[in-house]
């Protein structure tokens, strides 16, 4: 496991989220007119939305489940995560932490982190799923956002792919966003084994039985080996409202930017769910190996919490070494 690697999935995932949120809702044209030609190029006041926050509770999710099995001899990382999302939940439902003692209180340092108790746009679908009720054809890309850590434990491609369409489905009913969901774990996971994206890509089509999933990743490899990236290209992937079609753009913009920045401003200007997009395109940039700048990263909300989170993982992960204190219980 290359440390390197976890943390710039983290980092880069929630710096293409900070890019992207201030022109989620906006037309190409009107970000174009506030920003001008070229779009939103740089970060604004670096917030995060729900996308990463939700991200940041998947790897709490997979550390707990891990030190579940190694000390009970037993681990459902499906049930941990969703254990982890329901801590997720709090932080929209309430204003700060509850005090020890609290009926509502949930343990675990992440639950506690005063920054994420933030309302920043979450998907409809993910409140009302954990709260109980999981709309049988909602396919939104909530699901798709958050599951890029499950490609980063030791565990094989395919595993990663089933565990995060599983835990697709606490939110969202419809089959192509547990595939895109999985499809992305799978991706990230080849991503850092050293696999090249457009063969990481050719990798986790052969675990997609989706169509719609696969006809929009083979789309977007099409598309971005066709000539120069362009904004108008992105958009005729969709607009990423839906879960294929946010893979598909954040594949595309990570396969035809040139570097990392080009490939986030690529992912964050376009008539759709900007931030998604650009979170998902710096998550599998970052699981790569391309360089973040600096700037950006210092700039990220959360920063100090999304690097002790990607420390934690990787100890549990390699020597069975996550603080127990942060990580008890669910």
């Amino acid at each position: 496991m290359k440390p390197d690697r976890v943390r710039g999935c983290l980092i880069g995932g929630a710096v293409g989220d900070a890019l992207g949120a201030p022109v989620e809702f906006d037309s190409l044209s009107r970000i174009r007119a506030a920003y001008g030609p070229g779009g939103i190029t740089d970060l604004t006041d670096g917030l995060v939305t729900d996308d990463t926050q939700m991200t940041l509770f998947t790897v709490e999710g997979l550390i707990r489940g891990s030190v579940r099995g190694r000390e009970r001899g037993q681990g459902h990382v499906p049930s941990t995560v969703r254990h982890a999302y329901l801590r997720w939940l709090d932080t929209q439902d309430h204003q700060g932490p509850p005090v020890p003692g609290d009926v509502l209180h949930r343990t675990g340092w992440l639950r506690e982190q005063t920054w994420l108790y933030a309302r920043r746009a979450p998907g409809n679908a993910c409140l009302s799923g954990l709260r109980g009720h999981v709309a049988p054809n909602s396919k939104g890309c909530g699901s798709v956002m958050r599951s890029a850590p499950f490609g980063l434990g030791p565990w094989p491609a395919g595993q990663a792919y089933e565990w995060a369409a599983e835990c697709s489905h606490f939110t969202h009913g419809h089959p192509t966003a547990a595939a895109s969901s999985g499809a992305l774990a799978a991706i990230v996971h080849h991503l850092v084994n050293d696999t090249t994206l457009d063969d990481a890509v050719a990798a986790a089509l052969k675990l997609v039985d989706d169509p719609a999933t696969a006809g929009a990743l083979r789309a977007a490899v099409d598309l971005a080996h066709g000539g120069p990236p362009s904004a108008e290209k992105v958009e005729s992937l969709g607009e990423a409202w839906v879960a294929e079609e946010a893979l598909a753009i954040g594949v595309y913009c990570a396969l035809a930017g040139g570097s990392f920045t080009e490939a986030l401003v690529l992912a964050a200007n376009h008539s759709g769910d900007s931030d998604s997009t650009a979170a998902i395109c710096g998550n599998l940039l970052g699981a790569e190996g391309v360089r973040i700048p600096a700037g950006w990263i210092d700039r990220v909300e959360g920063r100090d919490t999304i690097e002790r989170l990607a420390a934690d993982f990787v100890d549990e992960m390699t020597r069975g070494g996550a603080p127990r204190d942060r990580y008890p219980g669910h």
